[in-house]
């Protein structure tokens, strides 16, 4: 077998939907972030535990497609766009899955409690997370249409558009993080110190969420736009 039939086999005509595939265990990874905070809000710490261990699963599952990704991955010499601009979004892919794992772990760890003020407003701010991750994997699954047409024609309008949804759903996020920022700066001073830092952290990282979800489908606009 030649390296570029060995290559087709592994990727297929167009050699992203490996790439696709690592964004959508990065969307189901980052998905059972609702019931994960739905379990914390609740206080049912066994369920959130199993849910930590599902997205600590998942996690592994995207780390070793990206693995073979890295590995296999055909030149540029194969390809409409750089292996570079490739790499650099699965990059970006593994962040948002590592970034959900460690808010699991670091909420099982502290058994953090949700003050019952601010609940409702994480689980809302957690799902608009979710929902970037959602879009950014919509627009990832295109990928392989772009290649198939030259990244030109309606196509290229198509996941334009879900690029714009998906910077509009990241600007709400963060909206609702500077209003649960705020909520938890009114109740802080009757909340253990050391218990409110860790809420900050929290309420970051699952903005970083959106954030990352944004940059993912930013370096496809990138690939668009050479």
């Amino acid at each position: 077998m030649t390296a570029r039939s060995y290559v087709t086999k592994i990727f297929g005509k167009a050699p992203v939907r490996p790439i696709q595939q690592h964004m959508e265990k990065v969307v189901l990874c980052v998905c059972e972030l609702e019931p994960f905070f739905k379990a914390v809000v609740e206080g049912d710490w066994s369920r959130a535990r199993e849910i930590q261990h599902a997205i600590g699963s998942l996690e592994n599952e995207a780390d070793e497609i990206k693995r073979d990704i890295r590995l296999h991955l055909p030149k540029s010499v194969f390809m409409p766009v750089s292996r570079v601009d490739l790499l650099e979004m699965l990059r970006i892919q593994d962040m948002v899955a590592n970034k959900a794992k460690d808010i699991a772990g670091l909420m099982v760890g502290r058994e953090m409690e949700m003050p019952a003020s601010i609940a409702d407003d994480m689980i809302e701010y957690a799902s608009r997370s979710i929902e970037a991750t959602r879009q950014a994997g919509t627009a990832i699954n295109e990928l392989d249409e772009l290649f198939e047409s030259g990244f030109r024609g309606a196509e290229v309008k198509l996941v334009e558009s879900m690029i714009r949804r998906l910077d509009e759903i990241e600007k709400h996020n963060d909206q609702q993080q500077v209003k649960l920022r705020t909520s938890l700066f009114a109740i802080e001073d009757d909340l253990n110190p050391v218990k409110v830092v860790f809420l900050y952290l929290v309420i970051d990282w699952v903005g970083h969420i959106a954030d990352l979800a944004q940059r993912v489908g930013s370096r496809l606009e990138y690939l668009l736009a050479r």
